[in-house]
């Protein structure tokens, strides 16, 4: 048989080991000696001056991750920058001419399919919006579709889910009264089962009785 392991016991007094301590990633100030802007604000949002053009592109409301790279790229044709470009070192005139690409970027040759609006109940145009301007819009959808007595609208003014999709174990709101009846049926008696051990005995117990009673 093997000998248990001991822990060796540390001495009475010894001083404790002192925590590592993780490094904290600062962020730079400065890049080649020119100093960054630590927060640029770009289409309603803050972004971190050193995060790359296509992270902080991506990270707008509207734009996904095949978008905002697309875009990137077209700003940094547009603009004259390279790909280790910081938002940080874009300029105010800069950060204006993002905000048109990144409002119009149909301007700027980016293909109809990669929009977000193409097709438009009221003008029947494809084109992009982002921020603000696409949380109105979607409302402005939803509101369309309510007034409209779509089934669509009919799912969105109970809260329901609208693309088809399974109810009966997810999305449930209030209460659940599916499981409730199913605890119900369980606790109540079943019509016509057989008598349990309880309620056999006092009729056993009855049977004497009755033969004393008729001697």
């Amino acid at each position: 048989m093997g000998m248990a392991k001991t822990k060796d016991k540390k001495p009475v007094g010894a001083a404790p080991k002192p925590k590592r301590q993780e490094s904290a990633q600062v962020a730079p100030s400065t890049i080649d000696g020119k100093e960054i802007r630590g927060i640029v604000r770009v289409a309603g949002r803050d972004l971190k001056g050193h995060w790359k053009l296509t992270r902080s592109i991506q990270t707008i409301k509207g734009m996904g991750t095949t978008l905002g790279f697309v875009i990137s790229k077209i700003v940094i044709k547009e603009l004259g920058l390279t790909e280790k470009t910081v938002i940080g070192q874009l300029d105010e005139h800069q950060v204006e001419k993002l905000e048109e690409i990144l409002s119009n970027p149909k301007k700027y040759g980016l293909a109809d399919y990669l929009l977000n609006r193409q097709r438009e109940f009221q003008s029947n145009a494809p084109h992009h919006l982002i921020s603000t301007d696409l949380a109105y819009a979607v409302k402005q959808d939803i509101d369309h579709e309510k007034d409209s007595q779509t089934w669509k609208g009919y799912r969105h003014s109970y809260g329901q889910k609208v693309r088809g999709q399974r109810t009966r174990s997810t999305g449930r709101t209030g209460m659940t009264v599916g499981v409730l009846r199913k605890a119900a049926a369980r606790a109540a008696p079943v019509a016509g089962a057989a008598p349990t051990a309880g309620a056999a005995a006092p009729a056993a117990e009855a049977k004497p009785k009755e033969k004393e009673a008729k001697k």
